[in-house]
């Protein structure tokens, strides 16, 4: 007998809470937050960055220790509905410009607001509020490590990371890159290969 969609969607488990972490942004921070979950023996039906999706419901020990556990990693639990909205707006960002292979091509405003559902001025005051930078200070700063990424291990020219990541020319990225770093694209990839060199020659 084959199972029809609502069929399969019936036998699923469904999620009885989701947490929400912070500063929870690699692969590594992923595993080591499925370890803890498993000392607990608390079950979990999926590790996403920044959040994660509960079988059942968890007791208050279970919620302190966690909290606790959390913190001797670098890792924050959330309980503040503000707090919770401006680490999702985070995870939104660090996902789309670190793991998506492609850049929506909607301006990042209507993406945000799209994928959170909220207006995209109460999300802006909101995370500058919270964070002390805008969400706009915040994405460049990311793309600026993303595109240090891409020079160093993907070997890409600065023609090629600017339309990657959507800057308007060439010389609006290379502008951005020296605002931040104090260095062109050119030279910092000059600089990290003669570091490399010298490492290998130790």
């Amino acid at each position: 007998m084959q199972l029809n969609p609502i069929h399969i969607a019936l036998l699923s488990p469904i999620a009885k809470e989701k947490l929400y972490i912070k500063y929870m942004v690699s692969l590594r921070c992923k595993l080591m937050v499925q370890e803890e979950l498993k000392k607990l023996e608390i079950k979990h039906l999926v590790v996403e960055l920044g959040a994660v999706e509960l079988l059942e419901d968890i007791s208050t020990e279970q919620r302190v220790l966690l909290k606790q556990n959390l913190l001797k990693s670098g890792l924050e639990l959330l309980d503040n509905k503000k707090s919770i909205l401006v680490e999702k707006i985070k995870t939104c960002i660090v996902e789309m410009i670190h793991f998506s292979e492609d850049q929506p091509k909607v301006n990042y405003s209507e993406y945000l607001s799209a994928k959170l559902g909220y207006d995209y001025t109460y999300l802006s005051n909101l995370f500058s509020e919270v964070k002390g930078i805008t969400i706009q200070q915040f994405i460049i700063i990311h793309k600026i490590e993303k595109a240090k990424e891409l020079i160093l291990y993907q070997e890409m020219n600065t023609s090629e990371i600017s339309y990657k990541l959507h800057y308007s020319s060439v010389a609006h990225f290379s502008n951005q890159f020296k605002k931040i770093t104090g260095l062109t694209p050119s030279f910092y990839k000059k600089l990290k290969e003669k570091r490399q060199g010298n490492l290998e020659d130790v």
